[in-house]
């Protein structure tokens, strides 16, 4: 059996039907304050693509530099591609996802891949290389 998902004991559905202000009500605090501040240019860009999108007008993927915005319930089941410093990385949003940074699931940081030391790294590699 398949559990509905609910945020703050409502669903995806009911979600839609809020405004942005109703919604903020339900979202922690963080990100009330950034919803209540209202959306910067790049913000109001993204979201006049979204609704762009959701109207059939707009076919091309949503690319975007901006990171900060909250994820809304009207972006559930759209894909954006989000930049992470090198390239964009493609993210599917979830219904898990509403009231979280954009940002959270496009990481910028990897993992380090080291191998042995060159010569001149350490300073008993520098000895090894006289013998």
């Amino acid at each position: 059996m398949l559990k509905e998902f609910t945020f703050r004991g409502k669903t995806i559905e009911e979600l839609e039907k809020l405004d942005i202000r109703e919604f903020s009500k339900l979202a922690s605090s963080r990100q009330r304050r950034s919803l209540l501040r209202g959306f910067t240019e790049p913000q109001k860009r993204l979201i006049e693509k979204i609704n762009k999108t959701l109207d059939g007008k707009y076919k091309k993927p949503i690319k975007t530099h901006c990171r900060d915005i909250i994820i809304i319930p009207k972006m559930v089941g759209l894909t954006i591609h989000i930049h992470k410093g090198k390239g964009f990385e493609q993210v599917k949003i979830q219904p898990e996802m509403v009231g979280h940074f954009l940002g959270e699931f496009a990481l910028t940081r990897q993992k380090i891949k080291h191998s042995s030391p060159g010569i001149g790294a350490t300073k008993s590699s520098s000895a090894a290389s006289v013998k």
